[in-house]
């Protein structure tokens, strides 16, 4: 402590020789070597090539960043990793540089430093970055991207429609370009993380005989043991629980099918294009899964439709006793991802059989994970103009 003491007293000492100029002018001049070398630390790390020297980011990231548009292009203008992910604006790049600690961390536990972890990691890390990315408007994209620089005239009809409404509002882009630079996450059974955050992962007792809610697309399976799957069971599809045993459960699905080919495919209703469940050639064709009530022609298309349900097992989670959850978790998504581009149509503007193609042309503008789009459809069919006749 003697050196420390002593350093104190030194610098507390008043000055014999130095001026008050000459004081602040080594003062100034000190500044500037410190803001010098501390910004040209600073830039160090705001370079490619400092990015990509961690492997997982080398291995992951950057290979897929030179397989898209922003790594070569006809203008010869290419986005490099701080370009996208560190903020141009000072403070907010200060912001980000300390939270990249987390980063550092993650390096140095190896957190993604093989494939499997990085997939594991995937979501979690483009969730992080759609966020900032909604925070700061996308501002990392309007650098290069200017909606007042755009030629409308070069593009066609349709995206001149969507672009030049997101211009008014001055949208975030990433609003609609996820994944445009890597690879999507795969969702798996986070398909639909806020959905599931909502539900739970179903009834914790299932009682035979009483009917359930599915919370999201299920496979489906041969019997209780197999893991050869025999279909899917869609999402929102009511099942009655005919039989348990473990982690999986027996279920009956009720519905009408077309009497064409192997009748694969279970819908809702007769004559409606809302689908329940699709099985496959096998289950379809196997004894004792299909049982059929009762035949009638569909005066539209001529079809024969049967009545039918289908007896198969399925895993015994993501299953609810109440619908209304699912349908207001899809009437939200609805209210706010559809309206981004423009004003949507009431759920009843359309019948049944009109949504599907209808919603289909709506989702290339937005992103939706497989199970909510399946989810947002089933309930504009449910609440379609089929439905609720006070529309029309």
């Amino acid at each position: 402590m003697k050196w420390f003491i002593n350093i104190w007293h030194t610098l507390n000492k008043p000055a014999k020789y130095l001026t008050l100029g000459s004081i602040s002018l080594s003062a100034f001049l000190m500044g500037i070597i410190f803001w010098g070398g501390f910004n040209t630390a600073l830039e160090m790390t705001n370079t490619e090539e400092f990015c990509i020297s961690c492997h997982s980011m080398e291995s992951k990231p950057y290979q897929e960043l030179q397989q898209t548009v922003h790594w070569s292009n006809h203008s010869g203008v290419r986005a490099t990793c701080p370009d996208c992910h560190v903020p141009h604006n000072w403070s907010r790049k200060i912001g980000r540089k300390i939270e990249a600690s987390h980063d550092m961390w993650g390096w140095l536990l190896q957190t993604v430093n093989t494939d499997e972890k990085f997939e594991a990691k995937r979501l979690e890390m483009a969730s992080r970055e759609w966020k900032r990315f909604d925070r700061d408007n996308s501002l990392a994209c309007k650098n290069c991207h200017n909606y007042n620089s755009m030629k409308w005239d070069e593009m066609s009809t349709l995206a001149q429609k969507q672009m030049k409404r997101a211009a008014e509002i001055d949208q975030s882009c990433i609003d609609c370009h996820k994944g445009i630079a890597h690879k999507l996450p795969d969702m798996g059974t986070s398909r639909a993380p806020e959905l599931i955050a909502q539900v739970g992962s179903g009834e914790t007792s299932l009682v035979v005989g009483e009917s359930y809610f599915t919370a999201l697309t299920k496979p489906l399976y041969f019997n209780e043991k197999t893991d050869v799957e025999a279909g899917t069971l869609n999402i929102a599809t009511q099942v009655t629980v005919l039989e348990t045993n473990a982690n999986r459960i027996k279920i009956g699905i009720n519905g009408w099918r077309k009497k064409i080919g192997a009748g694969r495919v279970i819908y809702f209703d007769f004559g409606l294009n809302i689908l329940s469940a699709q099985l496959s050639k096998d289950a379809a064709v196997e004894d004792g899964v299909i049982a059929i009530f009762e035949e009638k022609e569909d005066p539209m298309t001529g079809l024969t439709w049967q009545r039918v349900e289908a007896q198969i097992w399925t895993d015994a989670d993501y299953l609810m006793k109440d619908l209304q959850p699912l349908w207001d978790y899809a009437r939200n998504t609805y209210s706010s991802s559809c309206s981004v581009c423009h004003t949507q149509p009431a759920e009843a503007h359309f019948d049944a059989n009109t949504w599907p193609g209808m919603f289909q042309g709506m989702i290339a503008f937005v992103n939706m994970d497989q199970d909510t789009q399946a989810l947002v459809q089933k309930y504009l069919q449910e609440h379609s103009s089929t439905f609720d006749k006070s529309a029309h």
